[in-house]
């Protein structure tokens, strides 16, 4: 069990893919991870699955975390970019050299707060976030499976639902959690040979 924990954000409207998921296969690998809401303890997602999440934000439970993950989804994304708060620990983490995660809508969050300028990380493929991230690496090419994810020293991003599962993974790689017995035992491995094979 790896001794870091991660807290995934949650606003109404958020991607219920890019987030339950990810909690689950954080989890599995032997990562604590926490819902974290940035409203009440019940959260609707953009599909109307309402959860109820782990944790309320605030800055008094900031220290406990090693990585905070940005969901997309809509109108989550955007309610997440319009909290002071998300805004001050996704700088916060930044500063203090801990993982920032974002993926599909999510990455807006990273613009809004400052830390995309000149670095590589990519998102939801659509001119608005092309046009968004014009003054970083943006990378934009659907046709590799290792360009799903993009790594930036601790800025972790990934372009949407379908690559929550390669995300998820990346983020308990890099907080120490055996991804590999959990690729097998998922059938992630099985799933990716048979793609492949095709």
């Amino acid at each position: 069990m790896s001794e870091k924990k991660a807290a995934v954000l949650l606003a109404d409207g958020y991607e219920e893919g890019e987030s339950l998921f990810v909690v689950d296969i954080i989890r599995r690998c032997g990562v604590a991870a926490d819902t974290v809401s940035i409203e009440g303890e019940m959260v609707r997602g953009c599909h109307d699955i309402c959860v109820k999440a782990d944790r309320l934000i605030s800055e008094d439970i900031f220290d406990e975390y090693d990585m905070v993950v940005i969901p997309g989804g809509m109108p989550g994304a955007a309610n997440l970019r319009a909290c002071p708060l998300v805004i001050k620990w996704v700088k916060k983490f930044a500063e203090e050299d801990k993982y920032v995660a974002a993926i599909c809508a999510g990455p807006m969050v990273l613009k809004e707060a400052g830390i995309s300028t000149g670095r590589t990380l990519t998102s939801y493929p659509a001119d608005k976030y092309r046009e968004m991230f014009s003054d970083a690496d943006y990378i934009d090419d659907n046709s590799k499976m290792d360009m799903m994810v993009v790594q930036d020293g601790k800025l972790i991003t990934s372009r949407g639902p379908a690559t929550t599962f390669p995300f998820a993974f990346k983020l308990a790689e890099v907080l120490g959690g055996n991804t590999e017995a959990v690729k097998n035992g998922i059938l992630w491995n099985a799933l990716c040979e048979s793609i492949k094979n095709a």
